[in-house]
């Protein structure tokens, strides 16, 4: 199911995984035909997320580079639209060599192409930033969210890119988490794991098997919701983790580190000796600061009114980066934020002849 949260779940892991000294970039898969989202509908994704290169973008990305304190590019968001214009272009110069051009092998290729050279990029940039002479020594480590939901036909072709590229590594160079809703239903309020089960299902008949599972839930999940959900997706059962409800985003990392979360995911990827031992590149901060973010982020009493005036006011992901600026700077004052929404159309002669609800004498 979209819009559960995967874009936080992964800036949390993300955030975990810099307090443990490791070089991060991340990929933001959506699967449409645009070309980007530049030309998209603030109804429909939410805000346009403008990159320091010009790209605009998803808003996921923008949590990205707020969470992680990263600059992200162009290529570090990967489209249907971007993939298929690339494809097609190669096909136009002759580049296939007659042959005819299938969604399986080529598209699937240029997409493992695309996550491979946006890595490497990165890890050139990073080395060449930090002055590092032994990579080696650290791990490097890239977050890739594939948006939609699994069973989509949109995200099919992702999924079998995905699965083909893990198919060529390690076991211990991938890592994968799915992330799925586990509803609240009756008088009961019995937690239902169905869905979990039938989407862990349809996602393993895309030839891919979750390492760990995401539960978004109202309430912390429950131990008999965990072990059924451990054992009809056979994955381990420290290994279904709740991302239940918060009271603030910046309190889902301490979510996820109450659980053993990235402990295990270091693990799973056999780093966590390396980690250990990593002396030449320092995050930019630790555990404890963020730690100390979401405490002053709760104890702010003090509330300071401002007032938001644009044309897209029905959502709050449409001015999503202007919110987030406001709360860090609120955090940094201790104020509590409160938001006034106005509609600018509200704001007209129009509306103020008609005495509009925002307009006073």
């Amino acid at each position: 199911m979209s819009g559960l949260g995967k874009g936080t779940a992964m800036s949390s892991l993300g955030v975990l995984l810099l307090t443990k000294n490791t070089l991060l970039t991340t990929i933001k898969i959506d699967p449409y035909l645009n070309i980007d989202a530049g030309t998209m509908s603030p109804y429909e994704h939410g805000e346009v997320y403008v990159l320091e290169d010009g790209g605009e973008v998803d808003l996921d990305l923008g949590n990205y580079e707020r969470f992680l304190n990263i600059k992200l590019t162009y290529k570090n968001n990967i489209t249907s639209g971007k993939v298929y214009e690339q494809v097609i272009k190669k096909e136009r110069k002759g580049e296939y060599l007659g042959k005819t051009v299938q969604v399986v092998p080529h598209v699937t290729d240029a997409i493992q192409k695309w996550i491979k050279d946006v890595i490497d990029e990165n890890i050139k940039k990073m080395i060449k930033e930090y002055n590092i002479t032994d990579i080696d020594q650290i791990p490097c480590i890239c977050l890739i969210e594939v948006g939609g939901t699994v069973g989509d036909i949109e995200s099919a072709v992702y999924l079998e890119a995905l699965q083909q590229l893990i198919n060529n590594l390690r076991s211990d160079d991938v890592c994968l988490c799915h992330l799925s809703h586990v509803p609240i239903t009756g008088n009961l309020k019995e937690q239902k794991t169905k869905p979990t089960q039938h989407s862990v299902k349809i996602l393993r008949e895309a030839g891919l098997k979750p390492d760990f599972i995401f539960c978004r839930c109202e309430q912390p999940l429950n131990e008999e919701a965990k072990q059924k959900i451990s054992l009809f997706s056979q994955v381990k059962k420290e290994h279904v983790i709740s991302l239940h409800d918060t009271s603030n985003v910046y309190k889902v990392p301490l979510i996820l580190d109450q659980q053993n979360f990235c402990t295990n995911v270091l693990k799973k990827l056999n780093l966590e000796h390396i980690v250990l031992k990593n002396k030449f590149y320092i995050a930019p901060y630790s555990f404890n600061t963020w730690k100390q973010l979401s405490d002053r982020y709760e104890s702010s009493n003090e509330i300071v009114n401002i007032g938001i005036v644009g044309k897209y006011t029905a959502s709050n992901d449409t001015y999503l980066s202007i919110i987030s600026a406001l709360v860090h700077a609120c955090i940094e004052c201790g104020y509590k934020l409160v938001i006034k929404y106005i509609n600018s159309s509200h704001l007209s002669l129009k509306k103020k002849k008609n005495k509009g609800k925002h307009h006073k004498k």
